[in-house]
């Protein structure tokens, strides 16, 4: 067997055995594509540890990120894994493989004043009556207000809302559900937006949809079109050229612990596995706290 016949093998047993979601099995598509056309696609048993370093050697002098360079590691360590598992190759390269050290970036985060103005003048804005308007204005609300994912935002259903306690049902990665509050700015324009919003973009689909967020043509909203929204409001707004929605996530985050949340609050809303992985933000705040030291105290 090749290692595209396997790769494909692999990519359905992520998908169909262990739920991973469909953003991250097109990751480790992408990753194994590229092992595969750097390997020139020979036999699975004609993999060795030599070819596995030569294609690492590769990732790094391209100039792909320690980061990149550690997750394309991990990809072929759980393909192979896999793939000794299941009888098709007798023993592991992998296992002699060494993933390169991640190096600690800290996440972008805008101020909550920054995040305010701008969040003040997309409700002047929705004010107007304009569909795409107050449907703009509750999907930044709702990214910022609860932290959630891009994707779990564009995969809301209506019946994900419950108005009276204030609260979203999430389907997260590997299809996990967790449930999250959301605060009375957010719960105006959420309303603001069903009410008067929606029902506008909905008319122009002929199919039924259960989406919260709908797109111009009144279907499900997808991700790019989030991306490309965050990127074009919120990154002037907060003086950044290049900002996702995965900046709101991070600011919301930052933002709960300098309030006073503690870590494992944080942790369950942002739907993180580990509690290593929210621990990024008491390093965010740490890093705001010694700037404020730095300009305010006369002995800094």
């Amino acid at each position: 067997m090749r290692i595209s016949e396997a790769v494909e093998g692999y990519l359905s047993h992520l998908g169909s055995v262990r739920r991973l979601s469909p953003a991250t099995v097109r990751a480790y598509r992408s990753d194994l594509a590229d092992l595969t056309r750097a390997s020139g696609d020979p036999e699975m048993r004609d993999i060795d540890v030599e070819a596995l370093r030569e294609w690492q050697w590769d990732a790094t002098t391209s100039g792909l990120s320690k980061a990149t360079a550690a997750r394309r590691t991990s990809t072929v360590k759980g393909f192979l894994a896999w793939a000794r598992e299941e009888g098709v190759i007798d023993a592991d390269p992998a296992q002699r493989l060494v993933a390169p050290k991640r190096g600690r970036t800290l996440p972008t985060v805008a101020t909550a004043p920054a995040l305010e103005g701008l969040l003040s003048r997309m409700e002047a804005a929705a004010q107007t009556g304009d569909p795409v308007a107050l449907r703009d204005h509750a999907l930044l609300e709702l990214l910022y207000g609860t932290g959630a994912r891009v994707s779990e935002i564009c995969g809301l259903d209506v019946d994900d809302v419950d108005h009276e306690r204030r609260t979203l049902r999430l389907r997260g990665k590997g299809d996990k559900e967790r449930v999250v509050p959301y605060g009375a700015p957010a719960a105006r324009a959420l309303d603001a937006y069903l009410v008067r919003g929606r029902p506008a973009l909905r008319a122009r689909a002929e199919d039924i949809d259960a989406a919260v967020f709908v797109g111009a043509r009144g279907c499900r909203l997808g991700p790019r079109t989030v991306h490309s929204l965050v990127s074009r409001v919120v990154g002037p707004a907060v003086g950044a050229e290049s900002l996702g929605p995965h900046a709101l996530r991070h600011s919301a985050a930052t933002h709960l612990l300098d309030g006073g949340a503690d870590l494992r609050s944080v942790q369950e809303i942002l739907g993180h596995a580990s509690l290593g992985t929210t621990q990024i933000y008491t390093h965010v705040s740490a890093e705001r706290l010694r700037e404020a030291y730095r300009l305010a105290h006369p002995r800094a």
